[in-house]
């Protein structure tokens, strides 16, 4: 019995170590920009950057632009297969899937092909065009994860109760997807929305190939101009990525699951 749990507990810190030995090797590094004491000024150095804040403001509203307009794509599109449609549910878990098999290079070429200025649709070629693309780009990416995570949240309520119960109060369909299933989902949702900010902030590929001034290219040219700076930056993020990750927990645990009353 004895041996019998040792392994997996080995098992388990040793994965724990994997991870963990090289984040402390990074942290202590980051330390180093004063010779012989630790300080925290390739911290102060990152945050006081013009460049860091603003790329990172820039993907922190391109981050909400993407939840914005996924939240409005997938939740009526997962609400509606759910309900009326669901033997469509194979292929629109297939297309949902797609991003995560498509490179996202192949996405950027495939956008800037069709919509340059040459295009049938000029005001893409603009700069406030541009940003519009980089949007789209990222809620493709995020779509296999909010899709899913809100599939999910309805899996768990009754929305045909919910519908009828709607529809007999008069209400439209717009107010049964916004006021009824929305808020009954709205762990689902958030759960999805950090996850798409955690893409968008690490995002590198598309915004680069659309030269817009995001934080995932931000992060590759200072790794290429700095030595310090790098280690502190790349601590950052893990930190915002990991709050992402423990918000979403935090949400899931202590959210109560309640109807909104009709």
């Amino acid at each position: 019995m004895r041996t019998a749990r040792f392994w997996p507990y080995a098992a388990f810190l040793c994965g724990l170590a994997y991870f963990i030995i090289p984040l402390i090797g990074m942290f202590e590094f980051s330390l180093r920009k004063r010779r012989g004491v630790y300080s925290l000024d390739a911290y102060t150095s990152v945050l006081t950057d013009p460049q860091f804040q603003q790329t990172f403001l820039y993907s922190l509203f391109m981050a909400l632009v993407a939840i914005f307009i996924g939240v409005l794509l997938v939740v009526p599109t997962a609400y509606w297969v759910r309900l009326r449609l669901p033997k469509l549910r194979p292929v629109v878990e297939f297309v949902t899937l797609l991003p995560l098999v498509i490179p996202p290079v192949v996405l950027a070429f495939g956008y800037i092909r069709l919509f340059n200025t040459s295009s049938v649709v000029p005001f893409l070629g603009s700069e406030f065009g541009t940003n519009i693309l980089l949007s789209c780009g990222y809620v493709v990416l995020a779509l296999p994860y909010m899709y899913r995570a809100v599939d999910t949240g309805l899996r768990a309520i009754d929305i045909l109760t919910l519908t009828e119960a709607a529809q007999g109060l008069g209400a439209s369909w717009a107010a049964i997807i916004f006021r009824v299933i929305l808020p009954n989902v709205r762990v689902a949702v958030a759960s999805g929305a950090f996850l798409t900010f955690a893409i968008v902030i690490g995002e590198y590929v598309i915004s680069a190939l659309l030269d817009r001034p995001a934080f995932g290219p931000y992060l590759v040219w200072i790794g290429s101009n700095k030595a310090y700076e790098p280690s502190a930056l790349a601590v950052m993020t893990f930190a915002i990525t990991w709050g992402c990750m423990a918000l979403i927990q935090v949400i899931t645990q202590f959210s109560k699951h309640t109807r909104t009353p009709l």
